[in-house]
């Protein structure tokens, strides 16, 4: 844990940034005790909140570190909000202080007190107490909203372990669950307001790695990065791996044989994308399913990948899963329902944030919960998704589930990326409609997709019309705004499914 490693090996870095901060682990054991008092000092009490609204820069897990140490509770705000979704969150999250870039001061609440990085948060650490936490002291931890493509960003808490000791401990046990085992350098390249690429970068940080952090994702930099720094480990989207297999190769001729681990998640991956970043890299993709509310459930390294492709993986220790019919009933091995995962030891796991009903109506009953995927288990245990219950599109009364569909589209090699969504059919309910994005200098008719698809899908899941668009709306994080592409055509519709 970071307080082991200041001691030590107090001059290993810890945080290397764009901006050209470098802090040791010495340093950032310090600065962030001082911080973590200097917050208590202003009136925020350990179980309080506070928010950051930044870029990605060492400050960011200076604070993580920090809040978690104080027991207080850190609300990343993603930045791309517009300022009515930021004032939201504040309020909802009963924000005690907001920590900012200068560029992104202006969207925090007026009464909300607002730390700039720069002089004011370096007074303030100066300011600040040295004096250590005890290890018996309440753990803080990170407090998260959901993406908000539909409706308010939704906040929610995990349980954590009451005393900090225990809380950093988890930090370490769980790195090691996805491979993030602390040796060499981590490339921090999507936005660590993610939890999950700010949540592995900092469990391998407690497990003892640098974390060198990207400003903003270029996949031509990744790997100069890479291959400068001998990176050892790096969680990436499936947008960034489609982008960088898309460079000329004058760009991808580098040396990336320092890399151990590839982590993956958070939104789905075309299995043909996938091979190619195999065939590249070799066998050092480790893929992950899980989600804000409750962490990781599954994880599948490569070698297993290509043998189940597709899969998810088995259950990380700690989590069962299965899946259910409408009925609550558990259903045979490869029949798909809503998958639900159980964690024997902890009753409720995660609860949304001054919404009492939303966490009721996640859990089946103690302990057993989903997030609305829709999926099945094969009959060795592995885990495969279909889709999120939400965006499955029926049709005719017969299910089709998008992923499955923009997998298909992915295939074509003049497809960047691909969203697939119902829209209203006075025949059908729903028909299947497609939105992709070409790579660059690529352009092919609908007629030759659709029959693209029509060659690797079932008639129904066949797209009837494709809109062709410059990009497509997707968060830094890859997922996507869906609302966006689908909500026009229900315009003047009493349903939206």
């Amino acid at each position: 844990m970071p307080v082991d490693i200041a001691l030590i090996h107090p001059e290993r870095l810890a945080l290397i940034d764009d901006l050209g901060t470098t802090v040791t682990f010495a340093e950032l054991l310090d600065r962030a005790t001082r911080l973590g008092r200097a917050m208590h000092a202003a009136g925020v009490p350990a179980g309080g909140h506070v928010g950051t609204l930044t870029e990605n820069r060492a400050e960011f897990f200076e604070l993580y570190l920090a809040s978690m140490l104080s027991g207080i509770w850190l609300v990343p705000i993603n930045g791309l909000l517009a300022p009515s979704e930021v004032t939201y969150v504040a309020r909802d999250a009963d924000l005690a202080m907001i920590f900012a870039e200068d560029e992104l001061a202006s969207l925090a609440p007026d009464d909300i007190t607002t730390i700039c990085f720069g002089e004011p948060y370096e007074t303030m650490i100066t300011e600040g107490d040295p004096t250590p936490f005890a290890l018996d002291a309440p753990a803080g931890s990170r407090f998260s909203y959901t993406s908000g493509t539909t409706g308010h960003p939704k906040g929610v808490k995990r349980s954590i372990p009451a005393a900090l000791d225990e809380m950093l401990a988890v930090q370490r046990s769980a790195g090691h669950d996805v491979a993030m085992t602390g040796e060499g350098i981590h490339l921090v390249t999507g936005p660590a307001y993610h939890a999950a690429v700010g949540g592995f970068a900092f469990f391998d940080l407690c497990n003892g790695a640098t974390l060198r952090i990207m400003r903003k994702f270029d996949a031509a930099r990744t790997l100069e990065l890479i291959e400068q720094e001998q990176v050892r480990r790096t969680h990436l989207v499936p947008t960034m791996m489609v982008r960088m297999l898309r460079l000329n190769e004058s760009a991808r001729l580098r040396d990336l044989s320092s890399l151990d681990i590839v982590l993956h998640g958070a939104a789905p991956i075309a299995p043909a994308v996938k091979r190619q970043m195999i065939d590249w890299l070799g066998p050092i993709l480790v893929e992950y399913w899980g989600t804000s509310e409750a962490g990781v459930f599954t994880r599948v390294d490569s070698a297993d990948w290509l043998a189940h492709p597709g899969t998810v993986g088995r259950p990380v220790p700690g989590f069962e899963v299965f899946a259910v019919d409408d009925t609550g009933a558990t259903l045979p091995p490869g029949e798909v329902g809503r998958l639900f995962c159980h964690t024997p030891n902890k009753p409720e796991p995660f609860a949304y944030w001054n919404a009492p009903e939303k966490t009721a109506s996640s859990y089946l009953r103690p302990g057993v919960f989903t997030l609305g995927d829709m999926g099945h288990v094969d009959d060795e245990g592995w885990i495969f998704l279909a889709d999120r219950a939400t965006n499955m599109i029926i049709t005719g009364g017969v299910n089709v589930y998008p992923a499955e569909v923009e997998q298909a589209l992915l295939e074509h090699p003049a497809v960047l990326d691909a969203a697939v969504f119902g829209i209203p059919d006075e025949e059908w309910g729903e028909k299947v409609k497609a939105a992709v994005e070409f790579a660059t200098g690529e352009t092919v008719a609908d007629t030759e997709l659709i029959d693209f698809a029509r060659e690797r899908l079932g008639r129904h899941k066949v797209p009837r019309s494709i809109d062709v668009h410059e990009s497509l709306p997707r968060q830094p994080n890859g997922k996507l705004y869906l609302s966006s592409l689908r909500d026009p055509y229900w315009e003047g519709h009493d349903r939206k499914i």
